[in-house]
């Protein structure tokens, strides 16, 4: 890790106090936030959580081999504060906040490296286009990758941190939920590639209209590379129109809906819940015009020869279901190009992407498939979950819990879903919570035909009628779609699912 004691104290502007000989000139193996991944050499961050304080760890790191401890209080302190023996503390940088000071040494941090990073944002997608880029990039480099949810002011640092000298590429998810947020994060990420996937309904709470999405998530440029390339989804109205940015102009990526789309995936087939074929198309001197209907465009497709050369059109295989992860190749495919990669090397990359947990996660049981998609929920992510819902050909249950954070929209927002969701096709609808009230009745409203919609005021009285009477909610053979907003915990749910139709 190219990252030293003293230059972890000039990033922070703390007070170092140094013990048992360390030299400010060592270089530390990591740093963590997590006591029990503390390594040899390694850095620990004590940070002040809901449930605990960092600091009642200090010990226990520098005993597992720590190096250094960042922290916000001395040992006399904690020791007065908790009762712990603080006598062992080795070597410890003292400043005023340690989650700032976790930002600062990642700022400073990302300014030594010599690496190509693409950061992501949008309203909905960020993680499984993530992981297409990822995928297709790591076909010709060695490629770092956002992990979990690590895509706030604390889990961007902490993957800018996790890059070593052997990585040639970094994928970075940003997420937010406020204005200034994503300019703080895109201090620290310094992105040389911006990807946008869209503009929806999100965090309404704090950004109140699309418009003011667009303005919070456009801070990803903020502090881009001067020389660096921006990838936006053309198919989105709030984007296309963004025809330049810093004075760059634009490269959109889409399914053809969009004249402007250097590169679409077009031709879709739909396998079912088992994803999709269909063929991209790179504009680019020689190839396609923009604008040429679908047949000019075939008479002029062809596959160039010779070494380095790009292929015009590629059939590629999308292993994920439904048209929005077609998009998410699309996008990863347009960034892709603007790595070298050649059209060939980015259809395997996609080819070979794995379903994430709690994002559209297809789950063979013996009794029923679950479609484990309950990580987290806005309008425009639920009704592509109900899109997913119905390219099975069995019974479909969709069982919907609140959405959170959408402000003074929310009750017409979840009305929307009930009633996108009655006419999808869905035959079982399972409304789960005080906001999704609104859900059950827009859908028992627009309701038609064998359609059963139920309503539950909580998790714990779904899974108790799951429990009392499994097969009038969720018969066997069906396919059954769970998703909801992070704080539902709809994890509990999904378990309890796969351990019954196991």
């Amino acid at each position: 890790m190219n990252l030293s004691v003293g230059g972890i104290a000039e990033a922070c502007g703390g007070r170092l106090f140094l013990r048992d000989g360390l030299d400010s000139d060592m270089y530390v193996s990591s740093l963590v936030i997590d006591s029990r991944r503390i390594e040899a050499g390694g850095v620990f961050l004590a940070a002040a959580g809901e449930k605990t304080d960092g600091h009642r760890f200090v010990s226990r790191v520098f005993e597992e081999g720590a190096c250094l401890a960042v922290v916000e209080k001395t040992p006399e302190q904690v020791q007065r504060e908790t009762g712990e023996d603080c006598s062992c503390w080795g070597s410890y940088l003292l400043v005023e906040n340690t989650l700032q000071a976790l930002k600062d040494i990642a700022e400073y941090y990302r300014s030594r490296l010599d690496i190509r990073i693409v950061g992501i944002t949008g309203s909905v997608g960020k993680t499984s286009t993530k992981e297409f880029i990822a995928g297709v990039l790591a076909e010709k480099f060695k490629v770092l990758k956002t992990e979990g949810n690590f895509n706030n002011e604390i889990g961007v640092p902490l993957t800018l941190l996790r890059i070593r000298e052997e990585h040639e590429a970094a994928v970075v998810e940003m997420g937010i939920s406020d204005f200034g947020e994503m300019h703080r994060l895109s201090k620290m990420v310094k992105p040389d590639v911006c990807v946008i996937t869209n503009i929806g309904q999100c965090h309404l709470e704090n950004l109140k209209s699309r418009d003011g999405i667009l303005k919070a998530k456009s801070e990803i440029f903020d502090f881009m590379a001067e020389d660096g390339e921006i990838c936006l989804n053309g198919e989105d109205d709030k984007l296309s129109a963004l025809t330049e940015v810093k004075g760059r102009k634009p490269h959109f990526f889409g399914l053809g809906g969009n004249a402007a789309e250097e590169v679409t995936a077009e031709k879709i087939v739909g396998r079912g819940l088992w994803g999709s074929d269909g063929v991209l198309y790179f504009r680019h001197a020689g190839g396609p015009k923009a604008g040429q209907s679908m047949a000019d465009r075939e008479e002029t497709s062809r596959v160039t020869e010779g070494e380095g050369a790009e292929e015009t059109a590629v059939p590629i295989h999308v292993p994920l279901p439904g048209a929005h992860m077609v998009l998410n190749a699309a996008a990863a495919a347009c960034v892709a190009r603007l790595f070298g990669l050649s059209g060939q090397e980015t259809a395997r990359g996609i080819a070979g992407i794995a379903p994430v947990d709690g994002r559209n996660h297809l789950i063979p049981l013996r009794g029923y498939t679950l479609i484990d998609d309950c990580y987290n929920a806005n309008p425009a992510s639920m009704r592509a979950a109900i899109d997913l819902l119905s390219l099975a050909d069995t019974e479909k249950v969709a069982i919907l819990g609140d959405m959170f954070e959408l402000g003074e929209a929310s009750d017409a927002l979840h009305a929307g879903v009930g009633e996108y969701a009655a006419s999808a096709g869905i035959d079982r609808i399972l409304c789960v919570g005080e906001n999704s009230r609104h859900t059950f009745r827009a859908a028992a409203d627009r309701g038609q035909g064998k359609l059963c919609v139920t309503y539950f005021p909580d998790r714990e009285s779904l899974l108790k009628a799951l429990e009392e009477n499994p097969e009038e909610y969720v018969p066997g053979g069906s396919t059954i779609l769970v998703k909801a907003s992070h704080g539902m915990e709809f994890t509990r749910v999904l378990e309890f699912l796969r351990e019954k139709g196991a």
